[in-house]
């Protein structure tokens, strides 16, 4: 596949997520899906609106393990509740692509992100996150916007 990359500025954003460490590959999925289902019901509980699409956060733990923040960005402040806790989505200058299909080869997005990155003379700050744009389960194709924020050396 080949990827646009585009770079963007990005303003700070709250979000309300649920954290984990150590997850495996095997266990991302259902994480990711139970997180999103915790936050989207405080959400809801409290009248809060989502300010995008859901996203997670992944920083790679070491042997093939990461730590994982899963949620959304929101219009209003989460007081939290059971696993779900305020956090937020960095302000700064991000290197930004589409990844169409499936989740499992999203890492060629990455490469073409830091590839795009190191290109214009920047170094990625962050591991990145992405944001599902679409609901798989609906029979549509994964489409994931990958996001790494970056600095100009």
């Amino acid at each position: 596949m080949r990827y646009e990359v585009e770079g963007r500025e990005l303003a700070e954003q709250p979000t309300a997520v649920v954290r984990a460490r150590d997850v495996g590959v095997e266990e991302i999925g259902p994480f990711v899906g139970g997180a999103f289902g915790e936050v989207f019901g405080l959400l809801g509980r409290s009248g809060i609106a989502p300010a995008g699409p859901p996203f997670a956060r992944y920083t790679l733990a070491g042997d093939g393990r990461f730590d994982v923040e899963a949620g959304v960005a929101v219009t209003g402040r989460v007081e939290p509740e059971g696993r779900v806790e305020a956090s937020a989505l960095p302000a700064g200058p991000a290197a930004v692509t589409l990844h169409e299909g499936p989740y499992d080869a999203v890492g060629a997005a990455y490469e073409a992100v830091t590839a795009w990155i190191e290109a214009h003379g920047g170094t990625p700050t962050e591991m990145g996150w992405e944001h599902y744009l679409n609901d798989p389960t609906a029979g549509e194709v994964p489409r994931t916007e990958v996001v790494i924020p970056y600095r100009i050396d």
